[in-house]
C-alpha cells in the first residue's frame, strides 16, 4: 500500500519518524563497510558549512553542529541552553559513490519558511517540521533536512541554510499579518473556482474548497469523508485575502508540493499552510501545488 501523507500538526512526531526511517532505509541498503568505501572531505565540509564538526570513525559520519546560543528560550520558567536541545546539525556519510546527509535545524516561527525556501532552492529535502517542547517562549520549531548526492553541493546547501538562520535571527524573519474579519468577506468565489478548477461553499464569510482523494488503510478504501482530502479556506477580499488549509499527499509528492507552495509565498506548517495575498495569487499558488500531484 502507498503511504498517504495527511500531515496534520498532531501527527508531527510521526512525520519526524518518517524522516528518520526514510534515510535509515537508504543507509540500510548500503554495505556495512560503508566507511571503507570512501572518505569524506571533512575540511571542505567545514569550510562550506561554516561550522566545525566531529568525525565518528566507527560509523564514518561527520557531523557539524551549530548551537543556537543566540536564543533566549524558557520552558515553563526553565532557562534553556543549547545542550538541552537548541542546536542545528547536519550529519554527512558516504553511501556508495554518493554522500548522504541528515540534519535538524532549530528555528523560531518567523524563521521557518525563509529557511525552508533556502533548503528547497538548494537541492535539500525538507522531511519534517514539528515542535519538541510545550510551554516554550518564544516558540521553537525543528525542521529536518536531508539529501543524497554530491558532497560539495550538499555541504554548500547546508552552509546556506545555516547562513539563513543567522540572517533571520533576532526577529528578522517573516511574520505575515493581515487585518481581516470573516464577517466582512467580499471575495468573489468564481475567481477562485476558475483558477483552481474546483467549486466550494461559502459559510459564515469563509469560502472553502475540499478536494478528496482515496487510499487504503488496513486493506479498506478510505476517502474524502474520512479526512483524506486537501482543503483551502479563503477569507477577505479579492485584493487581500488569507488562505489556510491542509494538503493530503503521497510521500513521493511531498517535495514538489512544498516547492510549489513556497514558490507562491505560501507559508508551510507541514503541511497545513497559511498565505496572505490576492485571491488570484493564492489560488494560483494552490493550483500549482495541486498540479504537481498529477505528474
Amino acid at each position: 500500500m502507498e503511504k498517504n501523507f495527511c500531515t496534520k500538526i498532531v501527527c508531527s512526531s510521526a512525520i519526524a519518524a518518517f524522516a528518520a526511517f526514510a534515510y535509515l532505509a537508504l543507509a540500510g541498503a548500503v554495505s556495512p563497510s560503508l566507511a571503507a568505501e570512501g572518505k569524506l572531505d571533512t575540511a571542505k565540509i567545514e569550510q562550506l558549512t561554516g561550522v566545525k564538526g566531529e568525525l565518528s570513525e566507527k560509523e564514518g559520519v561527520f557531523k557539524v553542529t551549530a548551537p543556537r546560543s543566540d536564543l533566549k528560550v524558557t520552558i515553563a520558567g526553565v532557562k534553556m541552553t543549547p545542550p538541552m536541545g537548541l542546536a542545528s546539525y547536519a550529519a554527512f556519510m558516504k553511501a556508495g559513490g554518493k554522500t548522504m546527509i541528515m540534519g535538524d535545524t532549530t528555528l523560531l516561527e518567523d524563521q521557518v519558511n525563509p529557511v525552508m525556501s533556502v533548503a528547497l532552492d538548494n537541492g535539500l529535502e525538507v522531511t519534517a517540521l514539528h515542535n519538541h517542547f510545550f510551554w516554550d517562549s518564544p516558540k521553537v520549531m525543528f525542521m529536518h533536512i536531508g539529501g543524497m548526492g554530491d558532497e560539495e553541493k550538499l555541504a554548500s546547501a547546508v552552509g546556506k541554510v545555516f547562513a539563513k538562520i543567522k540572517e533571520t535571527s533576532d526577529g528578522k524573519g517573516q511574520t505575515p499579518k493581515a487585518d481581516l474579519d470573516p464577517a466582512k468577506t467580499s471575495l468573489d468565489p468564481k475567481n477562485i473556482e476558475g483558477i483552481m478548477g474546483a467549486k466550494g461553499q461559502m459559510a459564515s464569510g469563509v469560502y472553502k474548497i475540499t478536494i478528496g482523494r482515496t487510499t487504503k488503510m488496513g486493506g479498506h478504501e478510505v476517502g474524502n469523508a474520512m479526512g483524506i482530502n486537501t482543503w483551502a479556506a479563503f477569507v477577505g477580499s479579492d485584493q487581500q485575502a488569507v488562505v489556510d488549509g491542509d494538503f493530503v499527499m503521497l510521500e513521493k509528492e511531498l517535495q514538489s508540493v512544498l516547492k510549489a507552495l513556497r514558490g507562491a509565498g505560501i507559508n508551510v506548517v507541514f503541511l497545513h499552510y497559511w498565505g496572505v495575498g490576492s485571491t488570484t495569487d493564492l489560488s494560483k499558488g494552490l493550483k500549482a501545488a495541486l498540479d504537481t500531484q498529477k505528474k
